[in-house]
């Protein structure tokens, strides 16, 4: 039984990259929505389509538990999916909440009442489509009280990314986090709010100044997946990996061998 692993591009594998690590014994299966990457720029019906077809996709080869390992689709779509479409039988999950429990100290699963927490001033860098969702704010809101959140729509990273161009990436990254300090001088803390951006956690630190701690997703939710797996011991397999995609399948594959600086090999979805 695989764990399913879903992104609209490659930004995922920064998540997949780390629970394969945590979980070596774990199966996956990685979809690449590339041919319709990036989602962050669409509305939100269509995320929300695309989502549950790549979801669907996904259910079919035959993962009974589905990662989004896109902040978008799941800041967009997560809600209502859950609310109406995934089978009793399935699960989805997002990314959003590990990575909230981390920064407001709780443990996973903590459903207790909202309380104060030690970082009040949080700078959160995400898609156009993820900012305009205010997805995260609703799911800190369940957790901690008196956190001020400044929120900067990072127009152009991803597709920088996914092209390969990181010089364009990191003078992008410097002009979005000069836009968030004129919003909010002095953050406590930054979230990295999609999963592309660990590839440009230095550029981000850097920007931000090392007083600021930044929070990345791909280690959080490795985490917070090996909890989930702990009393689910029926996902456990025996390592193997299968990584698809929508796009051109040569071509996706030198991008991921580029960002994850080892051979990745996708085939067609």
């Amino acid at each position: 039984m695989a764990v399913g692993i879903f992104d609209s591009g490659l930004g995922g594998l920064t998540v997949w990259n780390k629970v394969q690590e945590r979980l070596p014994e774990v199966d996956f299966v990685y979809l690449a929505d590339s041919t319709h990457a990036p989602y962050g720029v669409r509305n939100a019906d269509d995320i929300y389509d695309l989502t549950c077809a790549a979801v669907q996709r996904l259910f079919d080869a035959g993962c009974d538990l589905v990662i989004l390992a896109c902040n978008t689709a799941s800041a967009a779509a997560l809600r209502r999916m859950q609310e109406g479409w995934i089978p009793r039988d399935k699960r989805v999950l997002g990314v959003f909440v590990p990575l909230i429990e981390a920064m407001t100290e709780r443990q996973w699963g903590d459903n207790s009442p909202p309380r104060e927490v030690a970082v009040n001033h949080v700078a959160l860098f995400a898609t156009p489509a993820t900012v305009a969702s205010r997805a995260f704010q609703r799911e800190l809101s369940f957790r901690a009280i008196g956190v001020d959140v400044e929120a900067q729509a990072c127009g152009g990273v991803v597709d920088a990314i996914e092209e390969g161009d990181m010089i364009l990436a990191e003078a992008l990254v410097r002009s979005h986090v000069d836009a968030l300090k004129r919003k909010m001088p002095d953050p406590d803390a930054a979230i990295l709010g999609c999963t592309h951006y660990p590839l440009m956690q230095e550029a981000f630190q850097a920007a931000l100044g090392a007083k600021v701690k930044v929070f990345s997703q791909a280690e959080l939710v490795a985490e917070s997946l090996a909890d989930y797996l702990v009393r689910h011991p029926n996902m456990m397999g025996s390592g193997e990996a299968a990584l698809l995609t929508t796009g051109d399948p040569a071509r996706v594959s030198d991008r991921a061998t580029q960002f994850l600086r080892r051979q990745i090999t996708f085939t067609a979805a």
